[in-house]
Order: C-alpha cells, then sequence, then structure tokens
C-alpha cells in the first residue's frame, strides 16, 4: 500500500476527527525519508478533493464532513445534481441559487444540506470547484461593435459566454466557434473567453456535426507521431511472430458483423463433440501485439478510449492501418488472436475453458442479413451459396437458444430496443429512417460474447491478478420505488424495492411481453437502472445477474478490453505477476476505469447528437402531415410522442389549449382541471409535426384534433388494450438528455446501463 492508500484508509479507520497535518503525521508514525513525501501527497490528496482542508488547517474524509465529491450535471432549467464518486452515495440535487459558478461536467465538491421538498432527493450547495470540463465550449456567436456573447451549443452550459472585442478573433455573428475560456463565471458575472477556431457558419454543410465532434472534445486527427508509429507496424505476420502460438488456420472460421463494419474484432467457430457438449471458440484481434504500453499508439488510444460511431462517420480510436487492417479479422487473411475456448454443456454451463494466443484466417466474412435470411428465412439460395457453413451455424443458433435460456433462468434482463438507423445520401442528407430489430444473427453474436467476456472475468478473479471489470452495481430503492408506482398503473408490480433482484425485473418482462405498454415500461425500467461503468474492482453485473463480468471481445475499439488482453498476456508464462507490477496496476488501473467511463458517456452523448440531428432534419419535409404516435415522456411542460418511426417530439403544454393541465407525477399524466381529459405515458395520439429545430435538435408536434377532445384514447385507462402489438413505434428513445426533466417537484437524471 502506498503512501496515499495508507494516509486515506488511516483518517477512514483511525482518526475519529479531522487533524491537523502534524498529528496526521504523528499518529501514522510517519518520520525520516517518508515525512518530506508525507507533505507532498497529503498536498496532491487535497488538491483532488481525496481529503479536505478545513478553515482551520485540519484535514478530513469528504464523507465524514457531510461533503459529497462528484461530477456536476446541469440541466437547461438552470438546476443540476451532483454524481458522487462514491457510487454508494445517492445524487445530491442543486438548486439554481447553490451552484456556485460551477458549469456542466465540473468536477466539484458540495455540502449536503437537506432533503429535497419532494423528500426524496438530497439537496445540496457547491462549495468548491475542483476541476473544470469546459475550458473550450463551441457555440454560435452574436456580435456587436466592442463585444460579443458566445452561445453554448449545450445548453446545460446554461451562461453565455462574454467576448471581448480584441478576443473576437475576426468572427461574424452566426458563425459557428470554439471559445477558450479565460475567466470563469462567479455569482452574477458570466464566464469570460476569446475565439479560438471559427468552424463556419450556421447552414454550412457538416457544420452542426463538427460542432457535436467538438463539443464533446473528440480528436479527428491522429498527432504525427501516432501515424508514424502506426506506418512502422509489419502488415504482414512473421515467422518469428508465429512462436508460442496456436495454429487454428485450418478451422472454418467465420465473421459474423454489419455490412459496413470495418474493423472487425471477433471471429467464432462452433463445433459438437463427441459427449454431446459444445466447443465454442471465440477470436478476438490480438492488439495488444501491435499497441504496446506506453508507446505513442497506446498513449493515444488510452486518451480517446473508444472509437466513436456518429452517424456519418467513424472516429477510430486506433489509425485505420491497425483498426481496418493488420488488426482487423478479414477473411482470407492470417491474423494473431487472442482465443478463448470454452466447452459448453446442454444447460449453458461453462464446464472447462482455455485462453490462449493463436493464429487464424477467417474462411467467411458473413453479415447479419445473410445469416438471419440463412437461419430464419430459409433463403434457399443463400443456403445452397453457403452449403458448408448451413450445418455450422444451425449448431450456433441451437448453442445461442442454450446460452441465452441460462442467461434467461439465472435472472438476466433482456431489454430489445430496435436500433434506429439513419441513412445518409453523398452529401450527408438523411433520407431514410430504418428500425432494425435484433434477430437471430445479432443474438448469436451477443450471446457469444456474452458468455466470453463472463469466462474471461472469472478466469481473471481466479487467478488473483489485478484486472479491469465491466461493473453494473444494483439500482435506487427509490428508483425503484417510482418505478413500481408505474408498474402498478399497469396491473403489475415488483414484489419488494429494497433489495431488488434482476429476476424480479425480468418477470415483469416477460408478463408485459407483446402487450401495448411493453415499449413504455421497458423504456422507464431501463432509465430506472443504474449506469454501467468499468472498474479495478469486480462488483458483479446487475443487468446480466452475472458475478463476474469484463469486456474483452472488442479492443479494437475499447480502451478496457485491451487493457485485459495485456494483463492475460502477462500471466500467460507464470501464472502470475511481480508484486512491483501489482504496485504499478493498483494506481493505473482505477484511473483507466474512469477515464474510460468518461469518454465512453462523451462517445455515446455524440453519437445520440448525431442521430438526433440526422432525425430532426429529415422530419423537416413532414411538417404539416400528420402521424399516429404513443406518449413516451409526459413533464410539467408537455409530453413526449415517439412516431412509428421512432422519431421522438414535444407537444408543449401550452398548446393544449382546451384546459388547464396538471402534471401528476405519480400517475406519468397530465390531467385536465375542467375536462378530466386524461394524457398518460403509453396513450395513443394522433400529432401533426408543427416545427422542427435543428440547432437545437428538436421537434414540436400539436394534437392532430387540437380543438376537439381525445376522450376516446387520452382518457382510456392504461391497463387496457390500445392497439395490436405491431402497430405503434417501438423504435430507441431519442436522446435521453432532451428527458431529464420528470417533474417539477423533483427533476430526475435518467441513466442508460450498457453491458
Amino acid at each position: 500500500m502506498d503512501l496515499a492508500d495508507r494516509i486515506l484508509a488511516f483518517m477512514r479507520e483511525e482518526a475519529y476527527k479531522p487533524l491537523t497535518a502534524e498529528d496526521l503525521a504523528g499518529g501514522m508514525e510517519v518520520r525520516g525519508k517518508e515525512l518530506e513525501e508525507f507533505w507532498q501527497v497529503l498536498d496532491k490528496l487535497e488538491a483532488t478533493a481525496a481529503i479536505i482542508k478545513t478553515r482551520y488547517g485540519k484535514y478530513g474524509i469528504p464523507d465524514r464532513m457531510n461533503l459529497v465529491v462528484g461530477k456536476f450535471s446541469a440541466t437547461t432549467k438552470g438546476f443540476g445534481f451532483i454524481l458522487p464518486e462514491n457510487h454508494e452515495l445517492d445524487d445530491v440535487f442543486i438548486p439554481p441559487d447553490a451552484i456556485g459558478g460551477a458549469m456542466h461536467g465540473d468536477r466539484v465538491v458540495a455540502r449536503m444540506h437537506r432533503r429535497h421538498s419532494s423528500g426524496r432527493a438530497i439537496e445540496g450547495e457547491i462549495i468548491r470547484i475542483v476541476d473544470r470540463a469546459n475550458r473550450k465550449v463551441v457555440g454560435t456567436l452574436e456580435a456587436s461593435r466592442n463585444f460579443g456573447f458566445v452561445l453554448p451549443d449545450d445548453r446545460r452550459i446554461g451562461r453565455d459566454i462574454f467576448i471581448p472585442k480584441e478576443e473576437l478573433g475576426g468572427a461574424k455573428t452566426g458563425c459557428k466557434v470554439v471559445v477558450e475560456i479565460t475567466e470563469w463565471p462567479h455569482k452574477q458575472k458570466s464566464a469570460e473567453g476569446r475565439i479560438v477556431e471559427v468552424l463556419g457558419c450556421q447552414g454550412d454543410p457538416g457544420i452542426e456535426i463538427l460542432s457535436i465532434i467538438k463539443n464533446n472534445n473528440l480528436p479527428t486527427e491522429f498527432p504525427p507521431e501516432v501515424e508514424r508509429e502506426a506506418a512502422r507496424v509489419n502488415t504482414v505476420i512473421t515467422e518469428e511472430e508465429l512462436l508460442g502460438r496456436r495454429d487454428l488456420r485450418d478451422q472454418n472460421i467465420v465473421t459474423i458483423d454489419g455490412e459496413d463494419a470495418k474493423d472487425l474484432d471477433d471471429a467464432v467457430h462452433v463445433e459438437r463433440l463427441k459427449n454431446g457438449r459444445y466447443l465454442l471458440s471465440v477470436h478476438i484481434a490480438d492488439v495488444s501485439h501491435y499497441v504496446r504500453e506506453n508507446t505513442p499508439l497506446d498513449n493515444e488510444a488510452r486518451a480517446r478510449g473508444t472509437s466513436v460511431y456518429l452517424v456519418d462517420r467513424v472516429l477510430p480510436m486506433l489509425p485505420p492501418r491497425l483498426s481496418n487492417g493488420i488488426c482487423s479479422l478479414n477473411a482470407g487473411e492470417d491474423r494473431l488472436a487472442l482465443s478463448a475456448q470454452m466447452e459448453i454443456d446442454g444447460r449453458g454451463q461453462v464446464i472447462n475453458h482455455e485462453i490462449f494466443p493463436s493464429v487464424i484466417r477467417v474462411r467467411t466474412r458473413l453479415t447479419y442479413t445473410i445469416v438471419r435470411k440463412i437461419l430464419a428465412d430459409h433463403d434457399e439460395l443463400l443456403r445452397e451459396k453457403y452449403a458448408e457453413l448451413v450445418a455450422p451455424l444451425e449448431e450456433m443458433e441451437r448453442l445461442c437458444r442454450i446460452l441465452r435460456d441460462r442467461r434467461m433462468r439465472r435472472g438476466a434482463i433482456d431489454f430489445d430496443f430496435p436500433e434506429i438507423k439513419v441513412k445518409l445520401d453523398d452529401k450527408g442528407h438523411p433520407i431514410a429512417i430504418e428500425k432494425r430489430i435484433r434477430s437471430i444473427a445479432e443474438s448469436v453474436i451477443e450471446e457469444f460474447m456474452l458468455v466470453a467476456n463472463e469466462t474471461v472475468a472469472e478466469h481473471m478473479h481466479w487467478l488473483g491478478v489485478p484486472s479491469m471489470f465491466r461493473v453494473h452495481e444494483e439500482p435506487d430503492e427509490e428508483k425503484m420505488n417510482r418505478l413500481n408506482i408505474l408498474l402498478n398503473n399497469f396491473g403489475q408490480r415488483l414484489p419488494k424495492t429494497e433489495e431488488i433482484q434482476p429476476m424480479a425485473l425480468q418477470k415483469v418482462l416477460s408478463k408485459i411481453a407483446g402487450r401495448p405498454e411493453e415499449r413504455i415500461i421497458s423504456t422507464v425500467m431501463l432509465r430506472s437502472l443504474k449506469q454501467a461503468r468499468y472498474d479495478a474492482e469486480n462488483l458483479g453485473h446487475f443487468g446480466l445477474a452475472a458475478t463476474y463480468y469484463t469486456h474483452f471481445t472488442s479492443p479494437i475499439r475499447r480502451y478496457p478490453d485491451l487493457i485485459v488482453h495485456r494483463l492475460i498476456r502477462e500471466t500467460f508464462s507464470t501464472g502470475d505477476i511481480s508484486a512491483k507490477r501489482r504496485q504499478k496496476l493498483s494506481v493505473m488501473l482505477p484511473e483507466i476505469a474512469l477515464h474510460s467511463s468518461t469518454r465512453e458517456r462523451a462517445a455515446a452523448e455524440a453519437e445520440r447528437a448525431t442521430v438526433d440531428l440526422k432525425k430532426v432534419e429529415y422530419m423537416a419535409q413532414f411538417i404539416g402531415q400528420e402521424f399516429d404516435g404513443i406518449i413516451s415522456g409526459v413533464t410539467a411542460f408537455g409530453f413526449f410522442v415517439e412516431i412509428d418511426n421512432g422519431v421522438e417530439g414535444l407537444v408543449h403544454v401550452s398548446s393544449l389549449d382546451d384546459d388547464y393541465y396538471q402534471y401528476v407525477e405519480e400517475q406519468y399524466a397530465l390531467i385536465g382541471e375542467r375536462t378530466s381529459t386524461i394524457y398518460r405515458l403509453g396513450n395513443q395520439v394522433r400529432i401533426v409535426v408543427a416545427k422542427v429545430n435543428p440547432a437545437e435538435r428538436t421537434i414540436d408536434y400539436i394534437l392532430a384534433n387540437t380543438g376537439k377532445q381525445l376522450q376516446a384514447v387520452a382518457t382510456r385507462t392504461a391497463d387496457k388494450p390500445r392497439s395490436k402489438p405491431g402497430e405503434r413505434g417501438v423504435g430507441k428513445p431519442q436522446s435521453i438528455t432532451a428527458r431529464k426533466k420528470t417533474s417539477t417537484a423533483k427533476p430526475r437524471k435518467p441513466r442508460t446501463p450498457k453491458r
């Protein structure tokens, strides 16, 4: 245990009150040379808010001082939440007058005061800003003769940024710009900055997506030193590289991916053994062979954290020479791999497993469409064309169902939201919106990757070496109580919410499968769960009902997977690692886990934002046209409606001019005072597209029969059937950030877990 950990442990376990530095050193018996290091470490811990220094010069632990350290998540309404770094703590509500100059994304310290008036949320006040998140901001300039203001694209930042005349950089009103903040906001004073980059003008082709890229701090180019190192990577495997590897090039190995995929991480092979069991081989690109620790390639991959798949482009974690070339498991090419072989019985249990370095040659590249047509549609032409693969694919299907049944038996929660894909023309204009519903082809790969990830996680756990885990913690009791209120409206309920088990949620999903309310309940349930993240400690995965879980199967596009590969390779010779390496990893892995989780969220936000943008652009052609939809979210200011193609818009309460409507949070409904008309989550309505705003990525709907009462639909009770399955849109929900506000009494902050 290093000195920093010893200080923290002493302050948590031994110190019963805040201590001066001298008392702390004395209590820990720090002497001699270590005393000099002690002062430096203490300053570092205080600077990072791991410990807090009081105005009287004493040091304490935040959690024991009624303080919370975490990320400030602002809303467009001026209030926000602290997302605590201590995951055992609840989120802290911060009212507008208690923000203290913080901006969205800042790492802050807040003092907790009291329960919010709703009785459910802790309320607090930000007292210190530890790290600033928005040193550069993207926005639109409004300039006058002597100064200007930049209106941030991210409305959660809230305040405009003042630009002195001499810092305008030649930019004109209406320009999209990047502004570097030179003075932070304080009380009622706006932030001040200077324009460092002019991206273009509103209306320029591609300017909105470029703004999203810049706003999420996503790199578009690789530094020269990274490109130079990538250029030196040999694209032909040498005999020396094959030493110590198992040669599997004679096996009938396949990849199954989307049609437009170029970075192929994984390949699979299944065979039936004489004992009746299955031998599943999952071969993953051996990226760790090419990307060595602390090289320019590795440092850049760590900084990026993940590849980002925007609506019109990919921002890869690794240069294309690796991601689409020597690391990609392209058919007909020899490739280095890290292979996980699992012997699986008829109930889906992994009886034996082995992880080893290999060399493979993918025989055939298949797509999800081809596999679906062969297995589900029994397309005779394709079954004839891929005759030698039909039997292996059918074995894969059988194993897939066995593995899925095993997950369901232990209580895994299986959400089945269609993927929304926006098709663009050559100029980037949206021409179609498609729903991609998961078929047996996608399920095969999903189940094989899940079992490989679990097997590797358990393997590393029992080896007892440091590793990286994908964790998903149990949901908050409060959120489960709120979910239960919704379920009661539909005749469902959770048995208990204080120690909820994933099986209870799975049973609800099974009961509502195929019913009109399935889409709504699934969406709210998903938002009620915590967000999956990376951690150096194995905390289990609630959604998968898995004791052990990691990410191993995508090292081309996810940095944590690359870390797991690297750690596995280190254990091949002795099955263990040195004490010195353990010490280094104990510091490094938590930092990488936190950074990777942060970059994953930024990537997801950018991906959603670009899809939302193109959805809005696509709907511009339908202004004035009517569509059937379903109410997918209800707030005090109106309700969101999702139409059949998965596009969501807001029916603002001000457009409901036939009555005064009150928001009843417990019923997820707006209810008319005079008419008793009810607009409830899950109701069907018919809307007219009224307005689109690409800059804000919003769509306004109005009810098609405004002025006429929708008694037949709107007042229908939620547990009565409203349509046949398939007659309504079931697309993936729009950007969750657009729906953070579910109550004036208690705003909510949804989270979307990823496996």
